[in-house]
């Protein structure tokens, strides 16, 4: 039999999701359920938790998209989108992306069959068409276990560096391998995307991972993302909601909001300080310029009063002085006429300079507490300066502030080392079709339908891992014909 191609097995499942889809169409299965009652389990971020009461015989498969629309039907309520992500007893729990209030009492709820399977089979069929945006060549390796002709498939395919299995009937054995192969590839900076056949084994094994990564000890918290709110509070003794996608992310931005937040206020508090340091400065230069005419004063000042002082002493003894001297100092100018008008003249210069360091004097009381700083204003103002340059200068400051606040989830999900999830909402979230991972851990891989697992395959570069019990392969028939891989809606 010829061999077949990973391209082949593509378009096979993408067009098996498509026909399904429209089964589900002729069969009614997207048809409205009504629940009595809802109430919110729990909320972070932008997302909410809601446990919706079912009528008996209904029925909501995990990661199935619906649309609730609360009260009346018959009035114009646009309806809120959500996902469903487990049971609780007799009712759905529905993740939705809009708060429905604490108690949402009666609902519809909308099932939207056709539009999973659709998006699904569109998954498949671009990764067939577009093979360069993908990461294909581990994904070759699950051709010999996801064949649909059962006859042609060889479930002993050589394992490789790309492809590896962990089959046992013991599941705490197989489990603690999967743990330590993934805090090894943790370790060696790998990216990591471990896929669950549901959300209760997805909490399972997000918890004994964390678990062991707090143990090496790694940062776990930073390191792992659960990407749905978790059905389950507490596993392996980790609190599996600080792990949440949506609760980091939150946490996140609401860091960055208020990191944001606090450079707006330096930065004013700098613009503020700006202007009145260089208004203080500019009044400490004018001060100066005072103090220095002030100097100058003052010294011609005490220069003309040290003459006065040394002609006065000259007339006191004018007449004891030597011929010679006295002949000297009339040969400048010097006698006892003019030293007498000399102090007149000085006397008159004294008062004029006294009149104009009075002014001096009386701006300088002006501007000393115009020109004085505080004391702690300057150590503030280096600090914010300091900070202005570290960070580029205030264009760059001025960017940074209007840039728009926008949550990238697509960049925080890239981001994260280790992401767990359940396979098919790898296969049915858009987000997960733009990010790529360098290996895929399986968790009970045979019950995860081939499609799904697939959809995973084709986001990792270098390394596939399936565990699981091997004889649940035969048990679960998810690989063996497109029908038996489709969850029933």
């Amino acid at each position: 039999m010829r061999e077949m191609k990973l391209a082949e097995l593509l378009q096979f499942y993408s067009r098996s999701l498509a026909d399904e889809g429209r089964t589900v169409l002729t069969r009614g299965a997207d048809a409205p359920i009504t629940s009595p009652n809802g109430r919110q389990v729990s909320a972070v971020g932008t997302l909410f938790l809601y446990a919706f009461d079912l009528p008996t015989g209904a029925t909501l498969p995990e990661d199935l998209p619906v649309s609730i629309v609360p009260g009346d039907t018959t009035a114009e309520i646009d309806p809120t989108e959500g996902v469903v992500i487990g049971r609780e007893g007799d009712a759905a729990l529905i993740q939705t992306y809009e708060s429905l209030g604490h108690n949402v009492g009666p609902s519809t709820i909308v099932p939207d069959a056709a539009g999973f399977f659709q998006t699904a089979s569109q998954r498949l069929a671009d990764m067939e068409s577009h093979a360069d945006r993908f990461a294909l060549g581990p994904a070759e390796r699950l051709i010999p276990w996801l064949h649909p002709d059962e006859s042609a498939r060889n479930h002993t395919a050589r394992e490789s560096a790309a492809f590896t299995t962990f089959w046992s009937d013991d599941l705490t054995a197989r489990r603690s391998k999967l743990v330590t192969l993934a805090v090894t590839l943790t370790r060696n900076n790998k990216r990591l995307l471990v896929i669950s056949p549901d959300h209760q084994r997805s909490d399972e094994i997000t918890g004994l991972i964390a678990r062991a990564l707090k143990h090496a000890p790694l940062p776990y918290k930073s390191l792992v993302a659960r990407y749905e709110m978790p059905v389950e509070k507490t596993v392996a003794g980790i609190t599996l909601g600080e792990l949440g996608f949506e609760a980091q992310m939150h946490q996140f931005y609401a860091k960055s909001r208020a990191d944001k937040a606090t450079l707006r206020r330096k930065y004013e508090r700098f613009r503020e300080l700006t202007p009145l340091l260089a208004y203080k400065a500019e009044k400490q230069r004018d001060l100066n310029e005072v103090r220095l005419l002030e100097w100058r004063l003052v010294t011609q000042t005490t220069d003309l009063q040290n003459k006065i002082k040394e002609n006065t002493e000259t007339l006191a003894t004018y007449d004891s002085l030597p011929l010679m001297k006295r002949l000297a100092m009339q040969a400048l100018g010097k006698n006892q006429t003019s030293l007498v008008e000399y102090n007149t003249i000085y006397e008159q210069q004294i008062v004029g300079l006294k009149d104009e360091l009075d002014t001096a004097q009386r701006r300088i009381a002006e501007l000393t507490p115009e020109a004085a700083i505080p004391k702690d204003l300057k150590p503030e103002y280096k600090e914010l300066r300091d900070e202005v340059k570290r960070l580029g200068g205030t264009k760059k400051i001025r960017e940074l502030l209007a840039a728009e606040e926008g949550t990238n989830r697509q960049a925080f999900l890239q981001n994260k080392r280790l992401v767990v999830t359940a396979a098919a909402r790898v296969a049915s979230d858009p987000l997960f079709a733009k990010v790529r991972f360098d290996a895929l851990i399986a968790d009970e891989a045979p019950w995860i339908p081939a499609a799904y697992l697939l959809a995973a395959a084709g986001l990792v570069r270098e390394r596939i891992v399936l565990s699981g019990d091997q004889r649940d392969i035969a048990a679960s028939k998810t690989w063996e014909s497109a029908s038996a891989a489709l969850p029933k809606l």
